[in-house]
C-alpha cells in the first residue's frame, strides 16, 4: 500500500478479531515508523512502550475514559515523551506515523488521548515510565473485526486558497 492510499484509507478501528496476535516484527516496524516522525529541533523526545499482556491491556482499558476497547486489542503502544517545549507536537507526529504504518500493514488502530487526561500519570506509573515523561497517547492495535465508514468533511469545505 502506498503512502497516499494509507492516509486516505486509515480509519479509527475499535473492534478487533479476538485471539489474533500481531507478530513482533510487525510491531517493531510500526514503532520504527513512529521513531522516524518529524520532530522539532530533532529533539526526538519519544519512547514507545508496547503492551501485549492481556491483563495489562485490561488494566489500561479500565483506567482510561474512552479506551475500553483496549482490553480486546492484541497490543497497545503507549507514546511517552520527555517533557519539553514541543513534546506534545512531537508525540502527536509519532502517533500519526504509527496509525498510518499500522493501517498500511493491515492492522487497525485508534488514537486514545493521554496528555492532559486525569488518568495520564496513573498510566505512566502503571507502565513504569519515568516521572520526567508525559503520556501523549495510547494506540490499541489489532486485526480489524470491522472497519468503520469514513465521516470526513469534504475537501471543498476545508481548503482555502490565499485566505480563509
Amino acid at each position: 500500500m502506498d503512502a497516499i492510499e494509507a492516509l486516505r484509507g486509515r480509519r479509527s478501528v475499535r473492534a478487533y478479531e479476538s485471539g489474533n496476535a500481531i507478530p513482533r516484527d510487525i510491531l517493531e516496524t510500526i514503532v520504527d515508523c513512529g521513531r522516524l516522525a518529524a520532530t522539532a529541533r530533532n529533539i526526538q523526545p519519544w519512547e514507545f512502550i508496547v503492551v501485549t499482556k492481556p491483563e495489562t491491556l485490561k488494566r489500561i482499558a479500565d483506567i482510561t475514559e474512552h479506551g475500553k476497547h483496549i482490553a480486546q486489542s492484541a497490543a497497545c503502544i503507549a507514546v511517552v515523551c520527555e517533557q519539553g517545549r514541543y513534546y506534545v507536537e512531537d508525540g502527536a507526529a509519532a502517533t500519526q506515523n504509527i496509525l498510518v504504518a499500522a493501517w498500511a500493514l493491515g492492522i487497525g488502530a485508534c488514537w486514545v488521548a493521554g496528555d492532559k487526561k486525569a488518568y495520564a500519570d496513573q498510566l505512566r506509573d502503571l507502565l513504569d515510565a519515568p516521572d520526567s515523561h508525559k503520556l501523549v497517547s495510547l494506540i490499541p492495535l489489532g486485526y480489524p473485526e470491522r472497519v468503520p465508514e469514513p465521516n470526513k468533511r469534504p475537501l471543498d469545505d476545508v481548503l482555502h486558497w490565499e485566505q480563509y
